[in-house]
């Protein structure tokens, strides 16, 4: 409250009267909730008249405009006591009907005082009937004050200037059963009758009207008396002198017992003024701009102003009548009566816009609901209209820009390659400036290399060198600009010519316009984007901006994409190097291998397989699998291979190699885990030995096709394992494949490992036999992971086993006493000779005699001798001890140690491994001018087995 009333006097000093009244009533009604409220003045003699009213439609104020002052109001009961009033709603059978604006609201009305005399009051229509709280009329009150305080400090000429003063307002009564009529003397005044001259009876007032207004005025009575509404009528009074005046009139009628009319009451007063008003404004109205017409409420025109006239094409009297939508001008506008009538049912302002047909103009048509029809507006928004398309089209186009450019920094913010840079800039840079070309090109050693391109012939780029480029000073407006970091804009051929006179600079291509725009990031310029155009482009300056911030992103996007190549470079350097370069061909197997690396990262993975040779036609398949990605991770990858090769070296059995794995992996920190499949192959009795470390089981591919995952022992991944590792023995029939690989290639977030493992054994089912495991391999990878790599790495390794023929190995008991040297030499003598080996005889003979002499002279138990031909001559004894040889340098005057120094002398390779039932030492030699046998001889098993495919 306080703050409004600080609101209300900021007013400036010098506004009206009525601007006074109507900031009091509006604020007066917005504070206590009301619905609408009048200001009313006291007049001469008993009257009160509103001169100020809100909220209020005309149709109940024009009925009470005068109001009896000595009446039941709340408004009269206020200027009588001086006092605030509050009056609740009436009941609807009020004896006395001269309370104005009844309603089922209650009414509170506060006085205005003016000089110790109240002048009138301020009376408000609530929307609850509930009375105002006493902070309310605290408010009220000070409204009231501030109102005629106001009044106070206007001009005497200027203020109440509405007061009843000036207009005399007369009481009439009419009897309606004996005709008898009584006027008080204002009244006399008003109908221009002298008091001696006056007959109370309806002929007086009749002899003074205007002959013209009297049958109107009769037949308002006439409603009034049949309907018990309001009477008001507007008339003409003839003049002392013959001429005439205006006056108004208004009344309402009183019943009796029975609810019939005895009298009708009212009041009247010269309209000369208002008149004079309406006038004035018939005639502003008549030549505004705007096209203006008065409608009833059938839609037959009553009026229309010259501006209308032109609009429409007809003069006044021509529209005069006629209904609006049947106009020619407006006869062609779709649904306009159904327009028009929708808009005026709303009972408020409302309106469209249309467009006439002839002149093609456009108009606003307001409709405007008054008393007794509709006022209509035609305002020309041709132009508005226009320049707002043009406007919206502009935001459309800015906004659309917008979102491009935003989908553009989306697009760039995830590209990782430059590849996927020019996309982003061909998808969402080119359509909207219109452009057909983009080019990308970067410096390189002094040279502009091209790097993407789109809309650009394979000549162009051929002119541009192909991937070795163009050297910078011969590259024109390129080269320009990225030499001087500004942008370049030719709008057409000519343009071109005449910045770069040079006739072998224009590019030969089709394209009419271009841009060039440098790429620069952290203050430095590595490159150009060229936008080409295949018309004549000329770019405005909002235009050439937003292409200039555009290079900026991409510049920046294009210098990441660039770090990510190379770093992902390095990252795939870094993981062939730690991966094998090749498998070796090995006779005891086949094998071909793959490694998929994880797909939109850069960081290496932690996979790995590998194939290790062995001795006496053993092989260890391996597959593992580091948790995670990244540096640290490749670096423990490495760690184990290296240490698995080490391991393998001296032939430990496999459940000591993965306890040793295990420690190490242990010892790199509680988070490092990895998992690990190796197997331990035996070409000459077809044994696998094998141990996982949370691994996936491998897949065993028989001859016949069928195919199954065996059942292996499950130890805890390596890094939470305990040792002991369990193990498990399988046997594998000759040409089985042996299918090792990682979790990363049968599970993804789409499928689960067990559907993974399902789907790989429907891969190699049936495949055993496929000539060419490399096609195999690629078949494999490309059913399980069809869109390419994956969030994670993987690694597949099928290997074909092989089994070494009966006739390529012999085995013989020895004696355990000296002689058992001799024997051995026989033996080898009498085998090489059936194996046609006749030049490594001696070599052998020589060989065996030392391992044999070493048994019997440092070890114990049964003695073996093996020889074995399968693509090497390997020469095998065996022993009952544990004491594993070891080379050592023997001086000039020791007795022993030089026999491993002859072994090692005389043999490709040597070696010893723990058996069951102690310890075997081997050495191995190239057969000379073995040929690798045909596959016929390897299935019947004469020869040695033929060496296996490089992996990849």
């Amino acid at each position: 409250m306080i703050r409004r009333l600080d609101l209300l006097d900021t007013a400036d000093d010098g506004i009206t009267e009525s601007e006074v009244f109507r900031l009091a009533l509006q604020h007066s009604i917005a504070e206590l909730g009301c619905v609408g409220g009048a200001v009313y003045l006291r007049g001469p003699m008993s009257a009160l008249r509103l001169v100020s009213s809100t909220g209020l439609p005309s149709s109940v104020t024009r009925a009470w405009e005068i109001v009896d002052q000595d009446g039941p109001t709340a408004t009269a009961r206020a200027v009588r006591s001086g006092e605030h009033v509050w009056v609740a709603a009436l009941p609807a059978d009020l004896a006395e009907p001269s309370a104005p604006l009844l309603s089922r609201s209650g009414w509170f009305s506060v006085p205005l005082a003016y000089e110790g005399r109240v002048i009138g009051a301020i009376t408000c229509l609530t929307g609850d009937n509930e009375e105002p709280t006493s902070e309310q009329w605290t408010f009220l009150t000070s409204v009231a004050e501030w109102t005629t305080n106001r009044l106070k400090k206007m001009p005497a000429p200027e203020r109440l200037r509405t007061d009843l003063d000036a207009t005399p307002v007369g009481s009439w009564e009419w009897d309606v059963r004996t005709g008898e009529l009584k006027w008080d003397q204002v009244a006399m005044k008003v109908y221009q009758t002298e008091p001696g001259e006056f007959v109370p009876g309806v002929e007086t007032w009749m002899k003074v009207v205007h002959p013209d207004d009297l049958a109107t005025t009769l037949a308002a009575v006439e409603r009034t008396i049949r309907t018990h509404t309001p009477f008001e009528a507007e008339y003409r009074v003839r003049r002392g002198d013959g001429g005439y005046t205006w006056t108004r009139a208004s009344g309402h009628v009183v019943l009796d017992d029975e609810g019939q009319v005895t009298r009708v009451v009212g009041k009247g007063w010269a309209s000369d003024a208002a008149r004079s008003t309406r006038d004035t404004l018939s005639r502003a109205l008549r030549h505004m701009s705007d096209a203006f017409l008065s409608v009833d409420d059938d839609w037959r025109i009553t009026f229309a102003n010259l501006e209308a006239e032109r609009i429409l094409g007809s003069a006044d009297e021509q529209l005069f009548g006629r209904n609006l939508w049947h106009l020619p001008a407006l006869r062609h506008v779709p649904d306009l009566e159904e327009r028009c009538r929708r808009d005026a049912a709303q009972s408020t302002a409302a309106g469209f816009d249309i467009t006439l047909a002839d002149t093609g103009r456009c108009y606003d048509l307001r409709i405007v609901p008054v008393p007794g029809g509709l006022t209509v507006y035609f305002t020309d928004v041709t132009d508005r209209r226009r320049r707002e398309a043009e406007a919206a089209a502009a935001i459309r186009a800015a906004a659309e820009r917008a979102s491009r450019t935003a989908e553009l920094t989306t697009q760039l913010a995830a590209a990782t390659t430059s590849e996927d840079v020019v996309r982003a800039v061909a998808e969402r840079v080119l359509p909207p400036f219109g452009a057909q070309g983009l080019l990308v090109l970067v410096l390189e050693d002094q040279r502009l290399v091209h790097i993407g391109s789109v809309g650009y012939p394979s000549s162009f780029l051929q002119h541009m060198q192909g991937a070795h480029g163009r050297d910078l000073s011969d590259a024109g407006a390129a080269g320009q600009a990225i030499l001087t970091g500004e942008p370049c804009f030719c709008s057409s051929r000519e343009e071109w010519a005449t910045a770069f006179p040079d006739a072998d600079s224009l590019p030969p291509t089709d394209k009419e316009a271009w841009a060039f725009l440098p790429l620069t990031a952290t203050g430095h310029t590595f490159g150009v984007c060229v936008i080409a155009f295949d018309t004549v482009r000329h770019l405005t300056a909002e235009e050439r901006t937003l292409l200039i911030t555009i290079s900026a992103l991409v510049a920046h996007a294009l210098e990441r994409a660039r770090l990510y190549e190379a770093e992902l470079t390095r990252s795939e350097e870094l993981q062939q190097a730690l991966l094998p370069r090749e498998l070796p061909t090995v006779p005891e197997a086949t094998v071909t291998a793959r490694y998929l690396p994880a797909g939109g990262t850069s960081d290496v993975g932690g996979d790995w397989y590998d194939l290790i040779p062995l001795s006496a036609g053993q092989v260890a398949l391996v597959v593992g699998d580091v948790m995670g990605h990244g540096l640290s991770e490749a670096a423990t990858m490495g760690r184990l291979r290296t240490a698995l090769h080490t391991l393998a070296a001296l032939e430990l059995p496999p459940d000591e190699i993965m306890g040793h794995l295990n420690d190490i992996v242990g010892g790199l920190g509680e988070h490092a885990y990895a998992t690990c499949l190796y197997a331990l192959y035996d070409s000459t009795d077809g044994s696998c030995v094998m141990v996982r470390a949370g691994h996936p089981p491998p897949l065993v591919v028989r001859p016949d096709g069928s195919a199954h995952f065996p059942e292996v022992a499950v130890n805890p991944p390596l890094g939470a394992a305990f040792p002991p590792f369990e193990t498990t023995e399988l046997h594998l029939p000759a040409e089985s494949l042996l299918v090792l690989y990682t979790d990363g290639l049968v599970e993804s977030p789409q499928r689960e490992i067990d559907q993974g493992m399902t789907q790989l054994a429907g891969l190699l089912g049936g495949e055993a036999g496929s000539p060419d495991l490399e096609v195999l391999c690629d078949s494999v990878t490309a059913g399980l992971l069809p869109g390419g790599p994956t969030a994670d790495d993987a690694a597949l390794l099928i290997a074909r086993l092989h089994h070494v023929a009966d006739r390529q190995v012999a085995s013989w008991a020895l004696p355990e006493g000296p002689e058992a040297a001799g024997e051995a030499r026989r033996h080898v003598r009498e085998q090489l000779a059936q194996w046609h080996l006749e030049d490594l005889v001696m070599t052998t003979e020589l060989l065996a005699s030392e391992l044999v002499g070493n048994v019997i002279r440092h070890a114990s138990g049964p003695i073996g001798l093996r020889l074995l031909c399968s693509g090497t001559l390997v020469c095998e004894v065996s022993d009952a001890s544990l004491t594993m040889p070891r080379i050592r340098r023997a001086t000039d005057t020791d007795e022993g140690g030089r026999g491993l120094q002859l072994i090692n002398a005389l043999c490709e390779r040597w070696g010893s491994r723990y058996t069951p039932e102690g310890k075997a030492i081997w050495t191995e030699q190239t057969l000379p001018g073995m040929e690798e046998p045909a596959d016929e001889d390897r299935a019947d098993g004469v020869g040695p087995p033929g060496s296996s495919g490089p992996a990849s």
